[in-house]
């Protein structure tokens, strides 16, 4: 160092300071003050607590200092002077009964849906809905708002027809809600955005993903919303930790439909879940990622893939099984499966991660 020279110093660069600051505390979000100073009545006006105790199972006390007290053991508010409260980020965002109440920077993190009449987004609007309520307050309404919309695939069985939406309503579930507890919410001005087309729906989240999207349905969750992501579990609007993906994957097998693709698109993760299509007419592309969900979805339920399983989860009549072995070669070909014992070419196959 040169004499005399003076030493850098984060203070003199407050708007890295606040970068380094917001990345060292990932989880501060949901703990900031969405509206401060507020009377009891205020806290009450804004914030559904009725939906609050009917989701988490518990019984509405009868009097206020009842509710207040189950407010503030879950972090949903915070004492504030002379008898005043503050409603925390993670009240906000879960039981708002309008976001504009606390707004912006919470309005904007409110779930956006947009159906277009054809394949890609300059075709025209058919449906749209800006979530004006928290989550939790909002979540099984936007969820049935959508189920309504999707058109039905007759299915005809032995003795009655049946009706089935075009995508799993778990997998829709379970992907909306994963895109709420995912997101990051430190980026501002944007959130949650839902897509339908004609041909597939896409679910994007704000925040680059904690873990590979390709090691979704193995890894351990990991949730830069861990108060938010713990509440809506127990209100049982998501599976149990870590299954929610392995649900999506079970549901869309168990339907025969292209594999959904997981993907990084910028600073954010989009989710994109395909209308039935034949194997026919399913890209190499999607065969192998469609070949790699399946091995890895046998592996965590400790099982193998084999020739005869892949083929009953791709459609293939049993006679083509060389189509399937096909889709094998070219998977294993990708580094994302191995045989699972090397001496024994039928023991089946596993991701190459196993």
């Amino acid at each position: 160092m040169r004499i005399g020279s003076a030493t850098p110093r984060l203070s003199d660069h407050p708007e890295r300071l606040r970068s380094l600051w917001a990345k060292l505390q990932p989880y501060a979000w949901e703990t900031g003050i969405a509206a401060q100073f507020l009377t009891g009545d205020d806290v009450l006006e804004r914030l559904n607590y009725a939906n609050y105790f009917d989701l988490t199972g518990q019984p509405l006390p009868d009097n206020r200092q009842g509710i207040f007290d189950r407010l503030l053991a879950d972090r949903l508010i915070q004492k504030d002077v002379s008898d005043r409260w503050n409603i925390t980020n993670l009240g906000a965002i879960l039981y708002a009964k309008k976001l504009a109440d606390f707004g912006p920077s919470v309005e904007r993190k409110g779930v956006r849906f947009v159906a277009y009449a054809g394949t890609g987004r300059a075709d025209d609007v058919s449906h749209r809905q800006d979530g004006q309520r928290g989550y939790a307050a909002g979540f099984q309404g936007l969820v049935d708002y959508i189920d309504g919309l999707l058109p039905r695939n007759e299915l005809i069985g032995k003795a009655f027809r049946e009706e089935r939406p075009l995508y799993p309503s778990i997998a829709i579930r379970e992907l909306i809600a994963n895109a709420l507890i995912h997101q990051d919410m430190t980026i501002t001005g944007a959130g949650p955005l839902i897509e339908l087309f004609s041909d597939r729906m896409e679910i994007t989240n704000p925040g680059a993903p904690l873990v590979s999207p390709d090691r979704f349905l193995d890894s351990p969750p990991r949730s830069r919303n861990e108060a938010l992501a713990s509440l809506m579990r127990r209100m049982k609007l998501c599976e149990e930790q870590g299954t929610g993906i392995d649900k999506v994957i079970s549901a869309v097998e168990l339907h025969q439909l292209p594999p959904p693709d997981f993907r990084m698109e910028g600073d954010a993760v989009r989710v994109v879940l395909f209308a039935p299509r034949r194997f026919a007419d399913m890209t190499p592309e999607e065969a192998v990622r469609a070949c790699y969900q399946h091995a890895a979805l046998k592996y965590v339920g400790g099982q193998k893939m084999t020739n005869a399983t892949l083929r009953e989860r791709l459609g293939i009549d049993d006679q083509n099984a060389a189509q399937a072995s096909r889709v094998i070669r070219a998977t294993l070909d990708a580094d994302l499966i191995r045989p699972a014992d090397a001496e024994r070419p039928r023991a089946g196959y596993v991701p190459s991660w196993a």
